[in-house]
């Protein structure tokens, strides 16, 4: 794992299709490291899905990326480097609406919660 590149993206209250197009997005700008596959959940209880996919933001194709449609909001938990998940957060915002609800800090990661809706 990069510390500095790579972004950890955490999907819920959303369904797999949404949970794939976010990624989908993702993969078209940055290296995919790690996915847990919207196939098979990493937490599953009562009402409660998230999918989990790692990227590296200094490598990839970097293609460019257009507003892609949701059915419903898509929360998003991003952490990482600071410069590293402002790009995540950059180029979520050019595929869908973005409201930022939080953002932690610390020394070297920040962790940003960010709820996602289509154009």
């Amino acid at each position: 794992m990069h510390i500095d590149t790579d972004v950890c993206v955490q999907l819920s209250d959303c369904s797999r299709e949404d949970a794939q197009a976010v990624f989908d997005v993702l993969d078209h700008v940055y290296e995919l490291e790690d996915l847990k596959a919207p196939g098979a959940q990493t937490v599953s209880a009562p009402g409660v899905n998230v999918w989990t996919a790692t990227f590296d933001t200094a490598a990839g194709p970097h293609e460019e990326v257009r507003p892609v449609p949701l059915t419903g909001m898509v929360g998003a938990v991003l952490t990482g480097g600071y410069h590293a998940v402002d790009e995540v957060e950059k180029t979520l915002a050019t595929s869908f609406d973005i409201q930022s609800l939080q953002s932690v800090s610390g020394d070297q990661e920040t962790e940003a919660r960010l709820l996602l809706a289509a154009r």
